[in-house]
């Protein structure tokens, strides 16, 4: 049976550039950190508060992730917060361009959306 989601897998086309941005931006914790030579790729574990992971990989001359007009498969990553106001203006400060905050329709709760470097959309979802 189905308890939870362990992690989300992420592919940057810069590992340095994203871990800067998942690690100091966003202040996620380094559980792990390998490189895999045979694939010439990075592997960077993170820790999320609750207990889920982000596994950040880079791999050479990955094509990039169409956006928009918006493709079939994962759509974006959303992050639970206590004030999604705050940490927009957390982001905000350091730099990254955040939409502004809509309310959801349906459950009341605000949320907004940011890209990471490679443009993956993320969501702050008030929780």
């Amino acid at each position: 049976m189905l308890k939870s989601i362990h992690h989300a897998a992420i592919i940057c086309s810069d590992y340095q550039r994203a871990k800067h941005f998942y690690t100091e931006i966003l202040g996620l914790t380094v559980l792990a950190e390998n490189y895999r030579t045979a694939r010439d790729s990075w592997k960077l574990d993170l820790d999320l508060p609750d207990g889920g992971q982000v596994e950040l990989f880079s791999f050479p001359d990955a094509p990039p992730r169409p956006s928009y007009p918006e493709a079939r498969g994962l759509r974006h990553l959303a992050f639970a917060v206590d004030s999604v106001e705050e940490c927009k203006a957390d982001l905000e400060a350091k730099g990254v361009e955040v939409e502004p905050v809509r309310v959801d329709e349906y459950t009341g709760r605000r949320f907004t959306f940011f890209s990471d470097p490679d443009g993956l959309p993320l969501e702050l979802y008030e929780s």
